[in-house]
């Protein structure tokens, strides 16, 4: 180890460095226009209006419908048993 030591101090320091404040703005710059569009984070198609509002229709009424399914199916388990 002690004969590699001066040939390491001709190596620059910063080879093995990653940088990442490069990496991360190059990171930023990639997809920069892609997520400032409205809508680019959900995970469906909102470009069509009416697509759009079946699929959050589907959506809000499903979860206002879970907590009824779940009563009713406790209520006909109690009944049955």
């Amino acid at each position: 180890m002690a004969s590699l030591r001066p040939c390491l101090n001709l190596v620059p320091k910063t080879v093995g460095r990653r940088q990442f404040s490069l990496s991360q703005r190059r990171r930023l710059q990639d997809n920069w226009d892609q997520e400032a569009l409205p809508g680019s984070n959900v995970p469906f198609n909102t470009n069509s209006k009416w697509g759009l509002a079946t699929t959050l229709i589907l959506y809000i009424s499903s979860a206002v419908a879970v907590p009824f399914f779940a009563m009713r199916w406790q209520l006909l388990k109690k009944r049955a048993g």
